[in-house]
Protein backbone atom coordinates (compact mmCIF):
# COMPACT_ATOMS: atom_id res chain seq x y z
CA UNK A 1 0.00 0.00 0.00
CA UNK A 2 1.07 3.55 -1.03
CA UNK A 3 1.13 6.10 1.88
CA UNK A 4 -0.41 9.73 0.29
CA UNK A 5 0.12 13.16 0.18
CA UNK A 6 -2.85 15.13 -1.51
CA UNK A 7 -2.96 18.40 -2.23
CA UNK A 8 -5.05 20.83 -4.65
CA UNK A 9 -5.36 24.01 -6.56
CA UNK A 10 -2.25 25.57 -6.78
CA UNK A 11 -3.33 27.17 -10.38
CA UNK A 12 0.11 27.37 -11.21
CA UNK A 13 0.25 30.31 -14.34
CA UNK A 14 -2.33 32.24 -13.34
CA UNK A 15 -0.31 35.33 -12.99
CA UNK A 16 1.12 34.92 -16.65
CA UNK A 17 -0.81 37.88 -18.87
CA UNK A 18 -0.34 40.26 -21.15
CA UNK A 19 0.43 44.01 -19.79
CA UNK A 20 -3.43 45.67 -19.64
CA UNK A 21 -4.49 42.07 -18.28
CA UNK A 22 -2.01 41.17 -15.84
CA UNK A 23 -3.26 39.58 -12.30
CA UNK A 24 -1.08 40.61 -8.98
CA UNK A 25 1.78 38.60 -8.72
CA UNK A 26 2.11 34.88 -7.21
CA UNK A 27 4.52 35.59 -4.19
CA UNK A 28 7.89 33.48 -4.86
CA UNK A 29 7.48 32.33 -1.09
CA UNK A 30 4.42 30.31 -2.40
CA UNK A 31 6.39 28.72 -5.18
CA UNK A 32 9.40 27.89 -2.53
CA UNK A 33 6.83 26.46 0.39
CA UNK A 34 5.43 24.01 -1.82
CA UNK A 35 8.95 22.63 -3.46
CA UNK A 36 9.82 22.67 0.36
CA UNK A 37 6.94 20.33 1.15
CA UNK A 38 7.43 18.33 -2.13
CA UNK A 39 11.32 17.88 -0.79
CA UNK A 40 9.66 16.93 2.75
CA UNK A 41 8.34 14.05 1.73
CA UNK A 42 10.57 12.85 -0.85
CA UNK A 43 13.34 12.49 1.98
CA UNK A 44 10.96 11.14 5.00
CA UNK A 45 9.80 7.76 5.05
CA UNK A 46 6.28 6.88 4.57
CA UNK A 47 4.73 3.31 6.59
CA UNK A 48 3.66 2.55 2.74
CA UNK A 49 5.88 1.09 -0.48
CA UNK A 50 5.91 5.12 -1.23
CA UNK A 51 4.45 8.40 -1.35
CA UNK A 52 2.09 9.31 -3.78
CA UNK A 53 1.55 12.48 -4.02
CA UNK A 54 -2.00 13.27 -5.42
CA UNK A 55 -2.71 16.96 -7.28
CA UNK A 56 -6.27 17.42 -7.25
CA UNK A 57 -7.36 19.61 -9.53
CA UNK A 58 -6.30 23.17 -10.87
CA UNK A 59 -2.89 22.44 -10.92
CA UNK A 60 -2.50 24.98 -13.81
CA UNK A 61 -4.20 27.61 -14.53
CA UNK A 62 -4.90 27.48 -18.60
CA UNK A 63 -7.96 29.47 -17.76
CA UNK A 64 -6.80 32.07 -15.82
CA UNK A 65 -3.82 33.21 -17.95
CA UNK A 66 -3.20 35.38 -20.73
CA UNK A 67 -1.42 35.29 -22.90
CA UNK A 68 -1.10 36.80 -26.41
CA UNK A 69 -1.90 34.77 -29.87
CA UNK A 70 1.13 34.87 -31.78
CA UNK A 71 2.55 32.49 -29.08
CA UNK A 72 5.55 30.17 -31.09
CA UNK A 73 3.95 26.75 -32.05
CA UNK A 74 0.16 27.71 -32.26
CA UNK A 75 -1.96 27.02 -35.76
CA UNK A 76 -5.34 26.98 -34.60
CA UNK A 77 -6.51 30.43 -35.84
CA UNK A 78 -7.73 32.92 -32.78
CA UNK A 79 -11.77 33.19 -32.51
CA UNK A 80 -13.19 36.81 -31.77
CA UNK A 81 -12.77 35.84 -27.98
CA UNK A 82 -9.51 35.15 -28.02
CA UNK A 83 -8.32 38.19 -30.22
CA UNK A 84 -9.98 40.16 -26.90
CA UNK A 85 -8.50 37.91 -23.94
CA UNK A 86 -5.39 35.74 -25.28
CA UNK A 87 -4.59 32.11 -26.03
CA UNK A 88 -7.86 30.14 -25.39
CA UNK A 89 -8.32 26.58 -25.02
CA UNK A 90 -7.48 24.81 -28.29
CA UNK A 91 -4.85 21.99 -28.09
CA UNK A 92 -2.05 23.69 -29.35
CA UNK A 93 -2.93 27.00 -27.91
CA UNK A 94 -3.07 25.05 -24.09
CA UNK A 95 0.55 23.25 -25.51
CA UNK A 96 2.17 26.98 -25.69
CA UNK A 97 0.49 27.99 -21.81
CA UNK A 98 1.60 24.79 -20.75
CA UNK A 99 5.44 25.56 -22.15
CA UNK A 100 5.46 28.93 -20.51
CA UNK A 101 4.04 27.81 -17.30
CA UNK A 102 6.96 25.55 -17.08
CA UNK A 103 9.60 28.37 -17.63
CA UNK A 104 7.50 30.59 -15.09
CA UNK A 105 7.37 27.43 -12.37
CA UNK A 106 10.66 26.03 -13.65
CA UNK A 107 11.71 25.00 -9.58
CA UNK A 108 8.08 23.51 -9.11
CA UNK A 109 8.06 21.12 -11.67
CA UNK A 110 11.80 20.53 -10.73
CA UNK A 111 10.68 19.13 -7.44
CA UNK A 112 8.27 17.28 -8.47
CA UNK A 113 11.21 15.57 -10.93
CA UNK A 114 13.34 15.02 -7.89
CA UNK A 115 10.24 12.92 -6.11
CA UNK A 116 9.41 11.14 -9.31
CA UNK A 117 12.80 10.09 -9.46
CA UNK A 118 13.32 8.72 -6.32
CA UNK A 119 11.19 6.35 -6.62
CA UNK A 120 7.56 8.02 -5.35
CA UNK A 121 4.59 8.38 -7.22
CA UNK A 122 2.75 11.24 -8.75
CA UNK A 123 -0.88 11.79 -10.12
CA UNK A 124 -2.49 14.44 -11.23
CA UNK A 125 -6.41 15.19 -11.15
CA UNK A 126 -8.22 17.19 -13.60
CA UNK A 127 -10.14 20.33 -12.19
CA UNK A 128 -11.96 23.33 -14.07
CA UNK A 129 -9.11 25.27 -14.31
CA UNK A 130 -6.99 22.61 -16.23
CA UNK A 131 -9.54 20.68 -17.94
CA UNK A 132 -7.16 21.01 -20.88
CA UNK A 133 -5.11 18.38 -19.58
CA UNK A 134 -7.66 16.81 -22.02
CA UNK A 135 -5.48 17.21 -24.74
CA UNK A 136 -2.78 14.32 -25.35
CA UNK A 137 -0.11 16.56 -26.42
CA UNK A 138 -1.17 18.78 -23.59
CA UNK A 139 -0.57 15.88 -21.35
CA UNK A 140 2.15 14.74 -22.77
CA UNK A 141 4.15 18.36 -22.25
CA UNK A 142 3.53 18.15 -18.46
CA UNK A 143 4.73 14.29 -18.44
CA UNK A 144 7.58 15.58 -20.24
CA UNK A 145 8.47 18.62 -18.43
CA UNK A 146 8.35 16.59 -15.62
CA UNK A 147 10.67 13.29 -16.68
CA UNK A 148 12.95 16.23 -18.17
CA UNK A 149 13.58 17.42 -14.88
CA UNK A 150 13.60 14.20 -13.07
CA UNK A 151 16.32 13.44 -15.38
CA UNK A 152 18.56 16.33 -15.11
CA UNK A 153 18.56 15.97 -11.02
CA UNK A 154 19.22 12.14 -11.35
CA UNK A 155 22.39 13.37 -14.12
CA UNK A 156 23.39 15.86 -11.21
CA UNK A 157 23.20 13.03 -8.37
CA UNK A 158 24.79 10.60 -10.27
CA UNK A 159 27.62 12.68 -11.24
CA UNK A 160 28.12 14.68 -7.64
CA UNK A 161 28.03 11.36 -5.96
CA UNK A 162 26.49 12.53 -3.63
CA UNK A 163 23.70 10.61 -1.44
CA UNK A 164 20.01 11.80 -0.84
CA UNK A 165 19.69 13.15 2.80
CA UNK A 166 17.32 11.46 5.17
CA UNK A 167 15.42 7.91 5.11
CA UNK A 168 14.25 6.56 1.91
CA UNK A 169 11.47 4.33 0.67
CA UNK A 170 12.56 0.78 -0.51
CA UNK A 171 11.63 1.57 -4.10
CA UNK A 172 14.33 4.23 -5.52
CA UNK A 173 15.48 5.37 -8.94
CA UNK A 174 18.90 3.66 -10.50
CA UNK A 175 20.54 7.09 -9.91
CA UNK A 176 19.28 7.10 -6.36
CA UNK A 177 20.25 3.88 -5.43
CA UNK A 178 23.69 4.23 -6.66
CA UNK A 179 24.56 7.12 -4.64
CA UNK A 180 23.41 5.69 -1.81
CA UNK A 181 25.73 2.49 -2.59
CA UNK A 182 28.73 4.07 -3.91
CA UNK A 183 27.91 1.88 -7.06
CA UNK A 184 28.42 3.08 -10.64
CA UNK A 185 24.94 4.80 -11.26
CA UNK A 186 22.51 2.67 -13.94
CA UNK A 187 21.38 4.47 -16.96
CA UNK A 188 18.51 7.20 -16.20
CA UNK A 189 15.14 5.00 -17.30
CA UNK A 190 12.66 7.48 -18.51
CA UNK A 191 10.06 4.83 -19.22
CA UNK A 192 10.29 3.91 -15.13
CA UNK A 193 10.25 7.23 -14.56
CA UNK A 194 6.97 7.90 -16.72
CA UNK A 195 4.82 5.04 -15.82
CA UNK A 196 5.30 6.49 -11.65
CA UNK A 197 3.28 9.46 -13.13
CA UNK A 198 -0.62 8.80 -13.42
CA UNK A 199 -3.25 10.83 -15.12
CA UNK A 200 -6.89 11.09 -13.67
CA UNK A 201 -9.09 12.57 -16.04
CA UNK A 202 -11.76 12.45 -13.38
CA UNK A 203 -10.97 10.64 -9.97
CA UNK A 204 -8.75 8.64 -7.82
CA UNK A 205 -10.35 5.84 -5.86
CA UNK A 206 -7.58 4.19 -3.47
CA UNK A 207 -9.93 1.24 -2.44
CA UNK A 208 -10.52 1.07 1.00
CA UNK A 209 -8.36 4.29 1.67
CA UNK A 210 -9.81 7.25 -0.06
CA UNK A 211 -12.04 8.82 -3.12
CA UNK A 212 -10.34 11.83 -4.16
CA UNK A 213 -11.76 14.51 -6.91
CA UNK A 214 -11.30 17.72 -7.64
CA UNK A 215 -15.41 19.22 -6.78
CA UNK A 216 -15.99 21.31 -9.54
CA UNK A 217 -18.81 18.86 -11.09
CA UNK A 218 -20.84 19.71 -8.11
CA UNK A 219 -20.61 23.29 -8.50
CA UNK A 220 -23.28 24.95 -11.16
CA UNK A 221 -21.24 27.79 -11.71
CA UNK A 222 -17.96 25.74 -12.88
CA UNK A 223 -19.25 22.50 -13.95
CA UNK A 224 -19.50 21.09 -17.46
CA UNK A 225 -22.11 18.83 -19.36
CA UNK A 226 -19.15 15.62 -19.87
CA UNK A 227 -16.66 15.07 -17.59
CA UNK A 228 -14.47 12.74 -19.75
CA UNK A 229 -14.65 14.62 -23.07
CA UNK A 230 -15.32 18.48 -22.02
CA UNK A 231 -15.34 20.05 -25.37
CA UNK A 232 -17.45 22.84 -27.17
CA UNK A 233 -20.41 21.64 -29.40
CA UNK A 234 -20.18 23.71 -32.06
CA UNK A 235 -16.24 23.71 -31.50
CA UNK A 236 -14.65 20.46 -30.26
CA UNK A 237 -11.45 21.79 -31.09
CA UNK A 238 -11.55 24.01 -27.55
CA UNK A 239 -12.39 22.87 -24.31
CA UNK A 240 -16.01 23.55 -22.73
CA UNK A 241 -16.41 26.84 -20.29
CA UNK A 242 -18.65 27.29 -17.25
CA UNK A 243 -20.02 30.18 -16.03
CA UNK A 244 -16.84 31.20 -14.22
CA UNK A 245 -14.88 30.22 -17.17
CA UNK A 246 -16.50 33.08 -18.82
CA UNK A 247 -16.27 35.60 -16.08
CA UNK A 248 -12.78 35.13 -15.58
CA UNK A 249 -11.55 35.84 -19.02
CA UNK A 250 -13.97 38.24 -19.64
CA UNK A 251 -14.36 40.22 -16.68
CA UNK A 252 -11.99 39.45 -13.46
CA UNK A 253 -8.93 39.37 -15.32
CA UNK A 254 -9.74 42.92 -17.67
CA UNK A 255 -10.70 44.70 -14.35
CA UNK A 256 -8.43 45.75 -11.15
CA UNK A 257 -9.38 45.05 -8.07
CA UNK A 258 -12.20 42.28 -9.08
CA UNK A 259 -12.44 39.15 -7.26
CA UNK A 260 -11.41 36.23 -8.69
CA UNK A 261 -13.78 33.83 -6.14
CA UNK A 262 -17.46 34.65 -4.33
CA UNK A 263 -19.31 36.20 -7.14
CA UNK A 264 -21.81 33.64 -6.35
CA UNK A 265 -22.71 35.16 -3.22
CA UNK A 266 -22.53 38.48 -4.27
CA UNK A 267 -25.01 40.66 -4.65
CA UNK A 268 -26.28 43.50 -6.57
CA UNK A 269 -25.15 46.19 -3.77
CA UNK A 270 -21.64 44.58 -4.09
CA UNK A 271 -21.46 44.76 -7.80
CA UNK A 272 -22.00 48.84 -7.38
CA UNK A 273 -20.08 49.37 -4.94
CA UNK A 274 -17.12 47.79 -6.75
CA UNK A 275 -17.42 49.56 -10.25
CA UNK A 276 -18.11 52.96 -8.21
CA UNK A 277 -14.47 52.24 -6.60
CA UNK A 278 -13.31 52.04 -10.35
CA UNK A 279 -14.12 55.67 -11.66
CA UNK A 280 -16.32 56.47 -14.58
CA UNK A 281 -14.27 55.36 -16.99
CA UNK A 282 -13.74 52.25 -14.66
CA UNK A 283 -17.46 52.07 -14.70
CA UNK A 284 -17.96 51.85 -18.22
CA UNK A 285 -15.55 49.60 -19.04
CA UNK A 286 -16.90 47.21 -16.64
CA UNK A 287 -20.33 47.43 -18.04
CA UNK A 288 -18.88 47.10 -21.37
CA UNK A 289 -16.86 43.63 -20.11
CA UNK A 290 -20.42 42.44 -18.71
CA UNK A 291 -22.33 42.80 -21.66
CA UNK A 292 -20.14 41.06 -23.70
CA UNK A 293 -19.99 38.11 -21.05
CA UNK A 294 -23.81 37.58 -20.91
CA UNK A 295 -23.49 37.64 -25.09
CA UNK A 296 -21.49 34.99 -24.73
CA UNK A 297 -23.07 32.98 -21.89
CA UNK A 298 -26.07 33.02 -24.06
CA UNK A 299 -24.05 31.80 -27.44
CA UNK A 300 -23.07 28.78 -25.02
CA UNK A 301 -26.34 28.34 -24.12
CA UNK A 302 -27.77 27.84 -27.75
CA UNK A 303 -25.27 25.03 -27.84
CA UNK A 304 -26.78 22.71 -25.87
CA UNK A 305 -29.77 21.73 -27.98
CA UNK A 306 -27.70 21.21 -30.89
CA UNK A 307 -26.68 18.06 -32.62
CA UNK A 308 -23.63 18.40 -32.00
CA UNK A 309 -24.10 18.28 -28.42
CA UNK A 310 -26.55 14.93 -28.80
CA UNK A 311 -23.04 13.80 -30.86
CA UNK A 312 -20.71 14.51 -27.81
CA UNK A 313 -23.42 13.02 -24.89
CA UNK A 314 -23.46 9.90 -27.32
CA UNK A 315 -19.21 9.73 -27.39
CA UNK A 316 -19.66 10.53 -23.46
CA UNK A 317 -21.77 7.55 -22.67
CA UNK A 318 -19.19 5.26 -24.92
CA UNK A 319 -16.08 6.71 -22.67
CA UNK A 320 -17.90 6.04 -19.55
CA UNK A 321 -18.14 2.12 -20.71
CA UNK A 322 -14.40 2.52 -21.82
CA UNK A 323 -13.29 4.13 -18.29
CA UNK A 324 -15.17 1.32 -16.40
CA UNK A 325 -13.68 -1.60 -17.97
CA UNK A 326 -10.57 -0.02 -17.62
CA UNK A 327 -10.69 1.06 -13.85
CA UNK A 328 -11.95 -2.56 -13.42
CA UNK A 329 -15.32 -0.78 -12.05
CA UNK A 330 -18.88 -1.42 -12.54
CA UNK A 331 -20.31 1.21 -15.13
CA UNK A 332 -23.21 1.06 -12.37
CA UNK A 333 -21.50 3.06 -10.36
CA UNK A 334 -20.46 5.45 -12.67
CA UNK A 335 -23.80 6.19 -13.28
CA UNK A 336 -24.74 7.11 -9.99
CA UNK A 337 -21.38 9.31 -9.37
CA UNK A 338 -22.65 11.54 -12.43
CA UNK A 339 -26.06 11.51 -11.15
CA UNK A 340 -24.55 13.34 -8.11
CA UNK A 341 -23.27 16.21 -10.40
CA UNK A 342 -25.12 18.98 -11.14
CA UNK A 343 -25.71 20.77 -14.30
CA UNK A 344 -24.21 24.12 -15.62
CA UNK A 345 -26.14 27.10 -14.51
CA UNK A 346 -25.79 28.06 -18.05
CA UNK A 347 -27.96 25.46 -19.26
CA UNK A 348 -30.92 27.78 -18.63
CA UNK A 349 -31.53 31.55 -19.41
CA UNK A 350 -32.72 31.90 -15.74
CA UNK A 351 -29.65 30.45 -14.65
CA UNK A 352 -27.41 32.96 -16.52
CA UNK A 353 -30.11 35.74 -15.60
CA UNK A 354 -29.53 34.98 -11.57
CA UNK A 355 -25.71 34.31 -12.10
CA UNK A 356 -25.36 37.83 -13.66
CA UNK A 357 -27.89 39.71 -11.37
CA UNK A 358 -29.89 40.47 -13.90
CA UNK A 359 -32.83 39.27 -13.11
CA UNK A 360 -32.73 41.24 -9.43
CA UNK A 361 -31.91 44.33 -11.78
CA UNK A 362 -35.25 43.13 -14.20
CA UNK A 363 -37.44 43.33 -11.14
CA UNK A 364 -35.97 46.60 -9.94
CA UNK A 365 -36.68 48.35 -12.74
CA UNK A 366 -40.24 46.96 -13.12
CA UNK A 367 -40.81 48.14 -9.82
CA UNK A 368 -39.51 51.68 -10.84
CA UNK A 369 -41.75 52.00 -13.42
CA UNK A 370 -44.75 50.62 -11.83
CA UNK A 371 -43.64 53.26 -9.20
CA UNK A 372 -44.20 55.68 -11.85
CA UNK A 373 -47.17 54.68 -12.85
CA UNK A 374 -48.59 54.69 -9.49
CA UNK A 375 -47.47 57.85 -8.24
CA UNK A 376 -48.86 60.02 -11.71
CA UNK A 377 -52.27 57.88 -11.64
CA UNK A 378 -52.55 58.83 -7.60
CA UNK A 379 -52.23 62.49 -8.48
CA UNK A 380 -55.57 62.42 -10.23
CA UNK A 381 -56.77 59.25 -8.16
CA UNK A 382 -56.07 59.06 -4.45
CA UNK A 383 -57.16 55.52 -4.80
CA UNK A 384 -54.44 54.66 -6.38
CA UNK A 385 -52.27 55.06 -3.70
CA UNK A 386 -52.20 51.74 -2.40
CA UNK A 387 -50.47 50.22 -5.58
CA UNK A 388 -47.35 51.82 -4.60
CA UNK A 389 -47.48 50.19 -0.99
CA UNK A 390 -48.35 46.75 -3.31
CA UNK A 391 -45.44 47.19 -5.53
CA UNK A 392 -42.74 47.97 -2.92
CA UNK A 393 -44.28 45.24 -0.97
CA UNK A 394 -44.00 42.87 -4.10
CA UNK A 395 -40.17 43.82 -5.06
CA UNK A 396 -39.09 43.10 -1.55
CA UNK A 397 -40.84 40.10 -1.40
CA UNK A 398 -39.53 38.67 -5.16
CA UNK A 399 -35.88 40.40 -4.89
CA UNK A 400 -35.52 38.42 -1.80
CA UNK A 401 -36.35 35.37 -3.23
CA UNK A 402 -34.14 36.10 -5.99
CA UNK A 403 -31.51 36.65 -3.81
CA UNK A 404 -32.48 33.58 -1.84
CA UNK A 405 -32.44 31.50 -5.11
CA UNK A 406 -29.06 32.52 -6.47
CA UNK A 407 -26.74 32.28 -3.12
CA UNK A 408 -25.52 28.79 -3.97
CA UNK A 409 -22.38 27.67 -1.57
CA UNK A 410 -19.89 25.40 -3.25
CA UNK A 411 -18.50 24.18 0.26
CA UNK A 412 -21.83 23.27 1.33
CA UNK A 413 -22.66 21.56 -2.02
CA UNK A 414 -19.04 19.79 -1.96
CA UNK A 415 -20.21 18.81 2.06
CA UNK A 416 -23.27 16.78 0.96
CA UNK A 417 -22.44 15.11 -1.58
CA UNK A 418 -19.52 13.64 0.33
CA UNK A 419 -21.72 11.41 2.00
CA UNK A 420 -22.88 9.53 -1.04
CA UNK A 421 -19.44 9.20 -2.31
CA UNK A 422 -18.53 7.72 0.42
CA UNK A 423 -21.28 5.02 0.40
CA UNK A 424 -20.85 4.50 -3.58
CA UNK A 425 -16.86 3.76 -3.18
CA UNK A 426 -16.81 2.56 0.33
CA UNK A 427 -14.09 4.84 1.34
CA UNK A 428 -13.23 6.08 4.62
CA UNK A 429 -11.88 9.54 3.45
CA UNK A 430 -13.87 11.63 0.91
CA UNK A 431 -11.22 14.19 -0.41
CA UNK A 432 -12.03 17.12 -2.62
CA UNK A 433 -10.53 20.87 -3.24
CA UNK A 434 -12.46 23.17 -6.01
CA UNK A 435 -13.45 26.02 -2.67
CA UNK A 436 -10.03 26.80 -1.33
CA UNK A 437 -11.35 26.22 1.68
CA UNK A 438 -9.86 23.58 4.01
CA UNK A 439 -11.92 21.71 6.13
CA UNK A 440 -12.17 18.26 7.47
CA UNK A 441 -16.04 17.26 9.36
CA UNK A 442 -17.28 13.83 9.69
CA UNK A 443 -19.89 12.32 7.14
CA UNK A 444 -22.46 9.40 7.04
CA UNK A 445 -21.15 6.01 8.59
CA UNK A 446 -18.14 7.08 9.75
CA UNK A 447 -16.37 8.71 7.09
CA UNK A 448 -14.40 11.89 6.81
CA UNK A 449 -14.55 14.47 4.12
CA UNK A 450 -11.92 16.53 3.64
CA UNK A 451 -11.36 19.78 1.53
CA UNK A 452 -7.52 20.76 1.14
CA UNK A 453 -7.17 24.39 0.79
CA UNK A 454 -5.25 25.89 -1.53
CA UNK A 455 -1.74 27.33 -2.29
CA UNK A 456 -3.53 29.68 -5.03
CA UNK A 457 -3.11 33.65 -4.28
CA UNK A 458 -5.86 35.87 -5.93
CA UNK A 459 -7.83 39.15 -4.95
CA UNK A 460 -9.58 38.70 -1.76
CA UNK A 461 -8.02 35.35 -1.26
CA UNK A 462 -4.68 34.13 0.19
CA UNK A 463 -2.79 30.33 -0.14
CA UNK A 464 -4.07 27.84 3.23
CA UNK A 465 -0.89 26.40 2.04
CA UNK A 466 -2.75 22.87 3.26
CA UNK A 467 -2.41 19.52 2.29
CA UNK A 468 -4.20 16.02 3.47
CA UNK A 469 -1.48 13.07 5.15
CA UNK A 470 -2.99 9.62 4.86
CA UNK A 471 -0.27 7.08 5.87
CA UNK A 472 -0.45 3.74 8.04
CA UNK A 473 -2.21 0.30 7.16
CA UNK A 474 -5.58 -0.73 6.17
CA UNK A 475 -7.40 -0.63 8.91
CA UNK A 476 -5.47 1.17 10.92
CA UNK A 477 -5.44 4.48 8.59
CA UNK A 478 -4.08 7.98 10.46
CA UNK A 479 -5.23 10.95 8.01
CA UNK A 480 -4.39 14.40 9.38
CA UNK A 481 -4.64 17.81 7.38
CA UNK A 482 -1.58 19.70 7.50
CA UNK A 483 -0.81 23.17 6.55
CA UNK A 484 2.96 23.86 5.74
CA UNK A 485 5.40 26.34 7.55
CA UNK A 486 8.46 27.82 6.50
CA UNK A 487 9.93 27.78 9.37
CA UNK A 488 8.88 24.92 11.01
CA UNK A 489 7.34 22.79 8.06
CA UNK A 490 3.88 20.86 8.29
CA UNK A 491 2.20 21.44 10.82
CA UNK A 492 -1.68 19.94 11.73
CA UNK A 493 -4.10 22.28 10.88
CA UNK A 494 -7.03 23.13 13.66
Amino acid sequence: MESLVVLSDVHLGSDLGVPEALPPARSAAIDDDLCRLIDHYRTSRPSGSRWRLVIAGDFIDFVGMTLPTNAPGTETEPNEEELMHGLGNAEDHAVAKMRAVAVRHADVFAALGRFVATGHALTFIRGNHDAELHWDLVREELLATVVGHARTWSEEQALSGAALSGAQPAALSGAATAALSGEAPAAFDAAAIAARIEDAPWFLDVAGVAYIEHGHQYDPFCSVDHVLSPRRARDPRRTAWGFVDVLLRFVVRRTPGVPEYGHETMGVTDYLRMAAGLGPSGMWLLLVRFVRAIRELFRLRTEYATDAARGLATEHELLLTKFAIARRMGREKLLALRDLQVAPITRTVRGILASLLLDQLAVGAIGIVLLAVFGVLSLFYPGFLWGDGAVIAAWVGVFFLLRHLRKIDPDIELGLRAGALARIFSAPFVVMGHTHVPRRQPIAGGATYVNLGSWSECVGQTATRTHLVIDGELGALRAELRSWCSIRGPLRFS
